[in-house]
């Protein structure tokens, strides 16, 4: 004898009918689905059954009141699941007495066991009970379709089903509303994820979660009910959710998130208290869903209460080494002030890092507030609990595989046995830090000891690559195009040592530098060091074709070797003798027998020909108080440095500089800095001559890219621009050219300079954060000037107009200009009698280049053949600023850490080369 259900259900074995999965309906008769991307051939498919929805019926045949004896128990239809195991879900037993409701019961208990698609029972009449069932079938594949929002692998982490599991629809519920939860988290409240069943032979099936994932679901509007001393504008912008708009389409934030409601309740919690609303409450927060399922309108509902001043501020500290008035005194709330709950914690944490600095490492702050509704006041008694004064017991180091353990203890500021003091802490942190030998947000640990007066500090470092290749390539107006590439090891061997090579190379400069730094000889606190470098520049002009003529060429050969001691924690001196070899010389198409042609190179190009030695001392003083040597966020540092030449060598000169750099940490990510710096030369010999300025041109200083941003290389300060003049002077046609391929541009350097430049770093969302993007704005004043006037290259005549003897000018007012008279043409008739010309140093007749000595000969008056005139400036010799505002973003690509930098002058003078665009891109090993 069956139930209703189980005769259903045995009827449609034999039919194909719509399969029921977890309440939902399931796809009508087709193959089975492949996954996603998969090349499997398809199965067949099977017959589909309902599965018992109901609660079974009482058996058929049995009186609800009459009663038999179970003579014998079986089970048939088992496969996997063993007989004993089918029947132990139930209450029925050999020798038992059953009713209807006993059999009932039977059939509640195995539907309840979820193992069966199908079960009946037989055999009420006689007393012989048979227990028919058809196991669940076992689970194929788990069918992911639809899903293009949250990847499949991400889903299969989540779900429950998998393959070689017994199919259940509680499994199947469950799984389908995880999944559906996983797309509320990304704001997709409209998706939908319906199962679907296909049977497979051998009790087989596949599950479909076919997925409809919808838009995210925005969060159309914000209200707040209730707020009467600040505007909904002003509240908004406390919240980390924002309302949908159209400027904020990149924004992650103007979509639900239940998390983020709960948040902002936090932030407006949190903005209220500190501006003294100190019984400030959220009383409802409600998100309602659209009917569209598209947006979210978000209501808050808020009581502001009254606004409390602060009361009494008092200190009450059970450790005797403190005074407690002077404590109160140096907090930041007075009696009077708008009450600041931000204040309080800030309060709380000084207290417990003056506390620290006493060696007390263990100490509890806590604040005792002391609330007058009627005076509407909140005084504030902190508490400082009893603690004992506590020693470094041991201090472990661990995640170093490559740096040894002596570097990193040398940066500490406590040994092992000394007391504990939190700024001691705290900078051996930033100086950890600044070895840029670890990821960053390093933070040293603390834990009690083995006694209440030890504690123990742990330095759990997670190395990084400390090797770094460095590419920039840029373009110049100037030199074209420039490469640069730099390799750096700047913890070799894993001693904190540094090894380094640089190589620049473009179509006029070349050079290759190395150098090596020990930071501890010896194990010392002593800093030594020692650079080469060979650097050969090529200086140049323009042809009348617009082509490049190499001018004068630069070679430099030397070493320098270097020392520092620390003099304090924030102060060092440093020390250096440096000793290198200048070769200045010219292109031979440029010499004129020999000699230099300031016609070509100009007078100032000929006076720094030359071969000389420079052998030169210094000194630099620094201070350095920043958190991190790499991105520092707060802090300041100082360096004065002085280099004298003359100690032996052909050049004498002193040379002094200043740099300077502020930072402070805004909070939110926003990073402020301000850098400044600037440097005097002065020669300690006199100048060869008038217009020659005793400081060579190359030891002067020059600005521009990098650390000018907006201006190109060596592009602001001093510079002779040559301009030639084109057109008939006789016609009074002259004019400049304005073909910049023949503008002869060449940067003097200055003997001053100044630089400064304010910075704020702009921090961006998570997801940025993630890509390692680092955007900031910015803005830089700065100049280079000082140097003497040179005389004029060459002075040409002035055209004289034969029938009137006056000057002649051009139709612009500028005199007209005559070259230089270069040689003559001289006309002649050859030996056939034809007319025929020919070039000569003669102005009358002609001398006969062939015979030596030959003198002028004939009274014909030759044709003058002159050079082009040119126009020679002097520019940018001024100590006016020079203006620049930009915004540049750093980036950590996967490739390296690139820079680029969008800046326009504001502010120039003339002569300066401004550029827009820059970059830089480097790789770590």
């Amino acid at each position: 004898m069956t139930n209703n259900g189980s005769k259903v259900a045995a009827i449609g074995a034999t039919l194909l009918a719509t399969t029921m999965l977890a309440g939902a309906p399931v796809l009508a008769q087709r193959a089975p689905a492949q996954p996603r991307g998969g090349a499997a051939a398809r199965e067949a498919q099977g017959p589909r059954v309902s599965i018992p929805q109901g609660t079974p019926a009482a058996p058929q045949g049995v009186a609800p009141d009459a009663a038999g004896v179970i003579k014998s128990l079986r089970v048939e239809g088992s496969q996997r699941i063993e007989p004993e195991t089918v029947l132990s879900y139930t209450k029925l037993r050999v020798g038992i007495p059953y009713t209807a409701e006993t059999l009932d019961q039977a059939l509640k208990d195995l539907q309840a066991s979820e193992l069966f698609a199908d079960f009946s029972i037989s055999g009420v009449e006689t007393g012989n009970i048979v227990l028919r069932i058809r196991e669940n079938p076992i689970i194929n594949r788990v069918i992911l379709e639809g899903n293009k929002a949250i990847k499949s692998d991400k889903i299969q982490k989540e779900i429950k089903l998998a393959p070689r599991q017994i199919f259940t629809r509680t499994a199947v519920r469950a799984d389908v509303s995880r999944i559906i939860e996983l797309y509320r988290r990304q704001g997709r409240f409209a998706a939908v994820v319906e199962p679907k069943m296909v049977s497979l032979d051998q009790n087989r099936v596949d599950i479909v979660f076919e997925i409809t994932e919808g838009a995210k679901s925005k969060v159309r509007q914000i209200n707040i009910l209730g707020n009467e001393q600040f505007s909904d504008d002003e509240l908004r912008g406390q919240m980390a959710t924002k309302q949908s708009r159209w400027f904020r389409l990149l924004s992650s934030n103007t979509s639900y998130d239940q998390d983020r409601l709960n948040y902002d309740q936090q932030k407006l919690r949190q903005f209220y208290l500190t501006q003294g609303y100190a019984d400030f409450r959220v009383t409802s927060a409600v998100a309602e869903l659209t009917p569209d399922k598209r947006d979210f309108i978000i209501t808050y509902v808020v009581e502001e209460g009254k606004r409390y001043k602060f009361g009494d501020v008092t200190v009450d500290s059970e450790i005797r080494d403190f005074d407690n008035k002077a404590l109160a005194a140096g907090l930041p709330m007075k009696k009077g002030d708008w009450y600041n709950a931000k204040m309080v914690e800030d309060s709380v944490d000084k207290l417990s890092q003056t506390a620290g600095l006493f060696g007390y490492a263990f100490t509890d702050v806590e604040p005792e507030f002391q609330r007058d509704p009627e005076t509407l006041t909140m005084g504030i008694n902190f508490h400082i609990g009893q603690a004992q004064r506590t020693y470094v017991e041991r201090i472990d180091i661990n995640g170093n595989t490559q740096t040894q353990d002596k570097v990193i203890r040398r940066e500490m500021r406590l040994a092992e046995g000394d007391a504990f003091n939190d700024f001691q802490i705290k900078r051996s942190q930033d100086r950890i830090n600044s070895l840029g030998f670890f990821q960053d947000k390093f933070e040293i640990k603390r834990s009690p000891g083995s006694a209440p007066d030890r504690i123990l500090l742990e330095a759990p470092v997670e190395e990084k690559p400390t090797g770094q290749l460095q590419l920039s390539a840029g373009y110049s107006s100037l030199e074209r195009f420039i490469i640069q590439a730099n390799i750096s090891q700047q913890n070799f061997r894993g001693k904190g040592q540094e090894l380094r090579l640089g190589v620049n190379y473009s179509a006029y400069s070349k050079s290759v530098e190395a150098g090596f730094t020990e930071p501890y000889l010896f194990d010392k606190n002593i800093a030594v060091g020692v650079d080469v470098f060979r650097r050969d520049y090529n200086a140049f002009n323009y042809n009348l074709n617009g082509d490049r003529n190499t001018t004068y060429n630069q070679v430099s050969t030397g070493f320098q070797v270097r020392s520092g001691v620390p003099l304090t924690e924030y102060w060092s001196l440093s020390g250096r003798y440096g000793l290198s070899y200048d070769e200045v010389g010219l292109d031979a198409s440029l010499l004129n027998n020999g000699q230099c042609d300031p016609a070509q190179v100009g007078r100032y190009l000929c006076e720094a020909l030359g071969n000389r030695w420079t052998s030169s001392i210094g000194t630099s003083l620094l201070y350095n108080s920043l958190n991190s040597g790499l991105r520092p966020t707060a802090g300041h540092s100082l360096s004065f440095s002085v280099d004298f030449a003359g100690l032996g060598g052909d050049v004498k000169y002193i040379r002094g500089q200043f740099k300077g750099a502020k930072y402070w940490g805004l909070g939110k990510g926003f990073v402020f800095s301000t850098l400044g710096e600037g440097g005097y030369i002065h020669a300690l010999q006199k100048s060869p001559g008038p217009g020659v300025d005793p400081v060579r041109i190359i030891d002067r200083f020059y600005l521009g890219e990098p650390n000018f941003r907006g201006f190109d290389i060596r592009g602001v300060g001093p510079r002779i621009v040559r301009t030639s003049l084109t057109g008939d002077p006789v016609a009074g046609t002259q004019l400049l050219t304005t073909d910049r391929n023949s503008i002869f541009d060449d940067a003097l350097g200055g003997r001053a300079y100044y630089l400064a430049r304010a910075e704020l770093e702009i921090p961006l969302g998570s997801g940025a954060r993630e890509l390692g993007l680092r955007p900031s704005i910015y803005a830089q004043v700065g100049s280079l000037f000082g140097i003497t006037r040179p005389l004029p290259t060459q002075q040409f005549e002035q055209y004289i107009d034969p029938k009137t003897g006056k000057p002649g000018v051009n139709a612009d007012g500028s005199p007209t200009l005559l070259g230089q008279i270069v040689n003559y043409t001289n006309s002649y008739t050859d030996a056939n009698g034809a007319a025929a010309t020919r070039i000569t140093s003669c102005p009358v007749g002609y001398a006969d280049p062939t015979v030596a000595g030959s003198t002028c000969v004939g009274t014909t008056v030759n044709t003058a053949n002159r050079s082009t005139p040119f126009v020679e400036d002097f520019l940018g010799n001024s100590a006016k600023p020079r203006l620049t505002v930009g915004f540049g973003v750093n980036w950590t690509s996967p490739f390296g850490p690139l820079r680029i930098d969008i800046a326009k002058a504001l502010i120039k003078q003339k002569g300066d080369d401004n550029k827009l665009i820059t970059f830089n891109v480097g790789t770590q090993f």
